[in-house]
Parts: structure tokens; sequence; C-alpha cells
């Protein structure tokens, strides 16, 4: 594994949309902390083990960008890859910009959110059944529910929709844009994002970024423009690509055994289960996570040494044998579910709430409306979207009776 000629690729091709690469496995037993080469030619430690994953999360002196960490895209102008210091990493001011932005996610504000999510949902649904079938459920639902919602919480008109899609696509690139693509997108987001910030110093409304404008941490310190943008850009990624891309899964997962599906149409009441087990099995979940060692590291079965750029993989995480029972199968039932899906530590998901909140009421609502919802044709043939660091599915066709 020293030479570099015989490093592993990574990402791990996926084998299709439902079923692991068979390497996590073999990863887990053999080799836990295994060299990588990425897309940009550098190296890494890929980590596949549910504890490892967890301790190097957890640990709040690893952050993502740090100099001297591994480039993950050959362009080397992904999201991973930039190193702005608008927005603190770490420490003191990291933990006072999350309280801010962790306000805005509590159970009260989901709850208040969820009749405008369920509407949305709503509406979305109607449009597909009007347009008939065989339809795309990404394009018709997962797709604009979760761009409509994030540009509600941003206080972006529904027009520019459109515009902030194409912008997460760029955004999470791995080999799917060329680099001038990338930091044209970049630069027409920011700008974007710059004069919506000035229209919202302005005239400030209800939205989160009216909040963050006009309000301080709790050291009377307030964000400046560039750390505004740059809290529009996590919430961009955070709040669009990754749940559209989810949705998609989840509901084909769901539809690719029949009991599954018909489990739910049974017993409501497991929605909330079935949407964790969805981000547990979820077997195309893109890149991982990066953390970059600063120090020296004992894991559980050997050293991650200072200098070392680690990609924690929830995914391989997630069908640890050591943490959860029966991994390989999908239990709607399954509860405690600790999947790593969200992260962990001082950088889980600030977002994760509205994650959830998005995706249980698109079960809820499908449920209710196409309780005789299926896939039209093998879950293993559905295409796979590529060039991107997350993982998800081209498109869901389905029909129903």
């Amino acid at each position: 594994m020293t030479d570099s000629d015989q490093l592993a690729e990574y990402p791990i091709p996926p084998v299709d949309a439902i079923e692991p690469p068979p390497e996590w496995e073999r990863l887990r037993e053999q080799c836990p902390v295994a060299h990588v080469r990425l897309p940009s030619g550098d190296q890494a430690a890929l980590l596949t083990r549910y504890d490892d994953v967890r301790q190097v999360l957890s640990d709040p002196r690893f952050t993502r960008n740090a100099e001297g960490a591994a480039r993950v895209s050959a362009e080397g102008s992904g999201i991973f890859d930039q190193r702005r210091a608008d927005v603190p990493r770490s420490g003191e001011g990291h933990q006072r910009w999350r309280r801010r932005m962790t306000k805005w996610f509590t159970a009260k504000r989901m709850a208040a959110m969820r009749p405008s999510i369920e509407a949305m949902a709503g509406q979305l649904v109607d449009e597909m059944i009007a347009h008939g079938q065989p339809a795309d459920l990404k394009a018709s639902l997962g797709f604009p529910l979760p761009v409509w919602v994030i540009c509600e919480l941003l206080g972006v008109p529904a027009s520019d929709r459109d515009r902030f899609s194409h912008w997460s696509d760029t955004f999470l690139n791995l080999s799917r844009y060329s680099a001038a693509e990338m930091d044209a997108a970049h630069s027409a987001f920011r700008a974007y994002m710059a004069g919506h910030v000035e229209a919202k110093r302005a005239n400030p409304g209800t939205d989160l970024l009216s909040d963050l404008i006009t309000g301080t941490d709790s050291a009377g310190e307030s964000l400046s423009d560039d750390a505004l943008v740059s809290t529009g850009t996590g919430l961009l990624i955070a709040g669009h690509e990754t749940t559209t891309n989810m949705i998609g899964k989840m509901m084909a997962m769901l539809l690719a055994d029949r009991d599954r599906w018909e489990q739910l149409v049974a017993d409501r009441g497991l929605v909330r289960t079935a949407v964790e087990e969805s981000l547990r099995y979820d077997a195309n979940a893109g890149f991982g996570m990066i953390r970059y060692a600063s120090e020296e590291l004992e894991l559980s079965d050997g050293v991650l040494p200072a200098g070392t750029t680690a990609i924690c993989s929830m995914a391989s995480a997630n069908r640890d044998e050591r943490i959860f029972a029966e991994p390989a199968e999908m239990d709607l039932t399954r509860s405690p579910n600790v999947h790593l899906s969200f992260g962990a530590g001082p950088h889980s998901c600030i977002g994760q709430s509205l994650a959830r909140t998005e995706l249980q009421v698109v079960l809820e609502v499908l449920l209710r409306r196409l309780p005789t919802l299926a896939l039209a044709g093998p879950a293993a043939e559905l295409p796979l979207v590529e060039g991107l660091l997350v993982g998800g599915l081209r498109e869901v066709p389905v029909v129903w009776r």
C-alpha cells in the first residue's frame, strides 16, 4: 500500500442503486484504515469502521479544511476544497455560529414549518398525478421540494429556485464540471448572495438570513457579509442536493421490495423509523466526510498519523456488523438506530432535523395519496448520478393504479 501505483482509487464505484460495494465489508474486516488515491491524485486514509468514523468525526480538533489537506476534486475547486475563513471552522467562534444556526432547526420550528412543507409536497404530487404516468419521482417531487424549502428559509424569491438548483449541483462537483464552470458558479452565487444580503439589510424579513443579518451571537458579534454569503452556500448544499437525492434513494429502497412498502401502507406509524432506516441503509451515499488530522490519533485498530487527510465513510460505518444487528437487512422497525448519516460531534449536520422533516413528509404524502405506488422497472437498473460528491439516482420512474 506504500507504492502510489498500488493505491486503491476512491470513491469506490457503487454496485447499483441499492447494493453496497463488496469492498466495504472486506475493508472493515481486513483494512479499516486504507490508503486511497482521490480524483485529484492526492492520497488519503479511508475509514470504514463505525467506531473509527465516529471517533474522528466527533473530535473537535479535526476540521474539513486545513492547509496541507488533500484536495478532493481533480479541478481543485469543489466545495470540499474551499478554504475560506469567513465562517469559523472550529473553536468557540464556530460554536457561537452553530448556536445561532441551530435555533432555526429546533423541533418547535420544524413543527411550525411542517404544514408549509406538506402543502408544497401535496402540490407537487398533485401536479405529478395530473401529468400522468410513468412519472419521474425525483424530477416531480424530490428535486423541487428541498430547493423550495431552502429558498423559503433564506428568503429567496420563488423565481430564483432554478438558479439555486444549478449552483447546488456545481458546488458538489467531483468530475462533472470543469474548473472554469465551477469558478463561474462560485462567482455568480457569491454575487447573487451579496446582493441578496444587501437587500435584506435594507428590508429584513422573518427568514433565517434576515435574523443573521440583524442579530448578534452570544459574544455580541455580528456576521460579516462574506460570512453571510458562505453561510448561504452551506445551507444551499446541505438543504438541497443531499435531501433531493435522499428522497429518490429512500423511495427506491422502499419500493424495491414490495413487502416494505406494504408494511408502511398498513402501519403509517412506522414512517419515522423507516426514514431513519433508509438513511442507515443507503448504499449510495456519496463521498463521505473529510477530516484533516492535525495531530496523531489512535484508532481502534491503528494510528492515524498527523498530517493525514481522513475520508470517513459513514455509509460503510452504517453497515458495521459490530454495531448493527443484521446490517444487510432493511428493518423498518429498527430502534434505536445510531446511524452516522448526519455525521457526529461538533460538525454534525445542522439541518438534519429539516432533512428528517422533509423525508417524513414526502413519505406520509405519498402513502396517503398513492398507496399503490410502484417502481416502473427493476431497482437495480435505476441510473446513478455520476460526477458529484453526493450519491443519488438520475431518475426514479414510478407508476400507480
